[in-house]
């Protein structure tokens, strides 16, 4: 056993959960052991009681009890990578440097595991560690069906750093997307409330809308807040539209178009993808060879580098069935404005 010990919580490991800290420390320590020294007020933070999950900050003195020497059983390992799983997950890169990567995340690959999720882009981030020691962290998600822009912080500090950014409305994020008939006035800003409702469809949580005014009334609903913005059109049938989702909430971008009557393309769980839309009618289904996958692409995003400052844009290139959809809507990227809600790009 060792005596007590007071560590400083050091820079760049602070704002992370109590118990992952010392387990990160401590590998002997599991769960249990971290949850029992709290209750009894073995473990203390700055000289108070706290609980295992309490957030630990840069320079908190923690008080850790006398510990055993032997280390915890070990963890059931993961099954590594594949080698065709490790090629796919790097070729999707499109940026990296020492702090940060960005992916061009393909559509249907989920962003972290789930009910019946068990490949997904959070297990495959040991194939990006390339010279780092540590594996990547997530720093936020794209739905399933989604395609486009994701970012992994290769440190700690950086993960906080971009984490608070997001949190902080300091990046700028803008998707693409084809959708059914076309939205009237040709700019605009949507603002329904949405609260789970249960009853996915396919396994998944789905959402629904409340308006505004009774936000306050419905139980769990949050508020919510997407611009769009019409590109192009294919007369009155569809239309090719920039987002850009001003608050971040659950499928908010989905359930957006479809309250407004324009569900995005290939939307089957918000936009009926069975049902062809003529431009008149219902449905997220353009028909003929135009393909049923969600037509949902995070098409850019800027942000303040978090060691560096200068500010950063990152493009994706549309996946290959938007590619198509594109091409035959005869849909061009260069004769749009890179930031179509830019002040500068109104007329």
């Amino acid at each position: 056993m060792s005596g007590v010990q007071t560590i400083i919580v050091a820079d760049g490991e602070g704002d992370q959960r109590l118990d992952r800290w010392l387990k990160r420390k401590f590998p002997q320590l599991n769960q249990g052991n971290v949850e029992k020294a709290c209750r009894k007020g073995e473990i203390r933070v700055d000289g108070g009681r706290v609980k295992a999950n309490t957030r630990v900050q840069a320079g908190q003195e923690v008080r850790i009890p006398p510990l055993p020497e032997d280390r915890a059983p070990a963890a059931a390992r993961r099954d590594k990578v594949s080698q065709a799983d490790a090629e796919m997950i790097r070729s999707c890169v499109i940026y990296r440097d020492e702090h940060l990567i960005a992916l061009n995340k393909p559509p249907g690959l989920a962003s972290q595991g789930g009910s019946g999720q068990t490949r997904h882009v959070d297990g495959l981030g040991d194939a990006l560690r390339f010279d780092s020691d540590e594996q990547p962290r997530l720093v936020h998600r794209l739905d399933k069906d989604t395609s486009g822009i994701m970012l992994m912080a290769r440190n700690r500090l950086t993960a906080v750093q971009l984490s608070e950014a997001f949190r902080d409305h300091d990046t700028r994020k803008i998707y693409w997307a084809a959708v059914a008939g076309t939205p009237h006035p040709r700019m605009g800003t949507i603002r329904y409330g949405l609260v789970k409702s249960g009853g996915g469809g396919d396994g998944g949580e789905k959402m629904r809308t409340v308006h505004p005014d009774e936000i306050d009334e419905v139980k769990g609903a949050k508020r919510a807040t997407s611009d769009y913005a019409v590109l192009d059109t294919l007369g009155s049938r569809g239309a090719w539209v920039a987002l850009v989702p001003v608050t971040g909430r659950t499928h908010q971008l989905r359930v957006h178009m479809a309250e407004i009557g324009h569900p995005i393309v290939g939307d089957g769980k918000y936009g009926g993808s069975g049902q062809e839309n003529q431009g008149d009618g219902w449905g997220a289904s353009f028909g003929g060879e135009i393909s049923r996958k969600l037509h949902l692409h995070a098409r850019s995003l800027s942000l303040t580098h978090p060691m560096t400052g200068a500010r950063l844009h990152l493009t994706a290139p549309l996946p290959e069935h938007m590619e198509r959809t594109w091409k035959m809507m005869g849909w061009d990227n260069l004769d749009v404005p890179v930031d179509p809600f830019a002040e500068d790009e109104i007329d």
